[in-house]
């Protein structure tokens, strides 16, 4: 059986504070998580009851063993997970200091990382054809060998031969310490655009994939370099996405933030379940922009993903639509309009 979702690329052990407002210097103890923007997603769409894997590699140690045992726990198939000899599991440590300031700091991944020693030759490029929705991020081509696999899987997925209800999905997570230049992220990202058919970024990543602009006319640069749904995020003023024949822009919804970090990731996983069901573009949004207000209320990234019931919750709460729910044992339970 094929995946609904399958994505490829970082992950890491996440060492978060349990001091919260203070430096790394102050802090006193912390918390052990899986992280890795790709490898949140799957278990983001997972916690949704969607069939997900990742593609990713680990260290040959302790750390590597937690993080295949953390994608079990989270119903993630691991089989697509393989180990590096040479090199340790990445480790990112985060300062949590409410409501704005959650610096990362990035250990193991200088001169590179496993995970970007995923090999073109390895892969399995049935899974990455057969999957409903492949999503990928900017990061992942930041260098070699983990670029040209990149670039060899968006390939195996050419757009003129998706099946209906198919999406390649680029996250465009522009992360500067990665990268010699905006202009070299640049260059990679319009290798990968003519395979993807949803882009997803906030106003720099998208200025870096495609130019500095309006959202509208940032969007608009995407879905002319043939992206079916372009979605940008909108900072405190929501998100839109928008396609050529409709623009949709959900609002906020207000939480009281405890940590930014994996909010995105949250909202990359439910997109994809809203994708997956069918639902008009504007639920898509809505339902997604809640799961994100989800885990940028709570401290860790992919522990705190929520459930569906969780996400309607706080539409109920917010006086919002409550949208069909995939549940994991297949059936599908209607939601009522407010």
């Amino acid at each position: 059986m094929s995946h609904e979702l399958l994505t490829i690329g970082r992950i890491s052990v996440d060492i978060y504070p349990n001091d919260i407002g203070v430096g790394l210097e102050d802090v006193n103890s912390f918390g052990k998580y899986l992280g890795g923007s790709p490898s949140n997603v799957a278990v983001a769409a997972a916690r949704h009851g969607r069939r997900t894997a990742v593609i990713t590699r680990t260290g040959d140690d302790a750390f590597g063993t937690y993080l295949h045992r953390e994608l079990r726990k989270f119903g993630v198939d691991d089989s697509l997970v393989t180990a590096v000899k040479e090199w340790p599991t990445a480790v990112t440590f985060c300062a949590i200091k409410p409501p704005d300031d959650f610096p990362l700091y990035f250990y193991g991944r200088f001169p590179t990382a496993p995970d970007l020693q995923i090999q073109a030759a390895e892969l399995d490029l049935d899974a990455i054809r057969n999957a409903q929705i492949f999503w990928s991020t900017v990061t992942g081509l930041c260098q070699e060998p983990s670029r040209e696999a990149h670039v060899k899987a968006h390939e195996a997925r050419d757009r003129d031969k998706l099946r209906i209800g198919q999406y390649t999905i680029l996250d465009l997570d522009y992360r500067p310490m990665f990268w010699a230049s905006e202009e070299e992220a640049r260059e990679q990202v319009a290798r990968i655009l003519p395979h993807v058919t949803v882009a997803i970024g906030n106003d720099k990543e998208c200025a870096v994939a495609v130019g500095e602009g309006t959202p509208d006319e940032q969007a608009d640069r995407l879905l002319a370099a043939g992206v079916e749904i372009a979605v940008v995020k909108l900072g405190p003023d929501g998100v839109m996405a928008k396609t050529r024949t409709e623009r949709v822009v959900s609002a906020p919804v207000p939480v009281e933030t405890v940590n930014g970090l994996g909010a995105g990731d949250s909202f990359g996983g439910a997109f994809c379940h809203g994708l997956l069901s069918g639902w008009p573009l504007a639920r898509v949004l809505d339902y997604a922009n809640a799961a994100g207000a989800i885990v940028a209320s709570r401290l860790s990234c992919a522990d705190a993903m929520p459930t569906p019931d969780e996400v309607n919750s706080l539409l109920t709460e917010r006086g919002r639509l409550v949208i069909d729910t995939l549940i994991p044992n297949g059936f599908t339970t209607e939601g009522a309009t407010l």
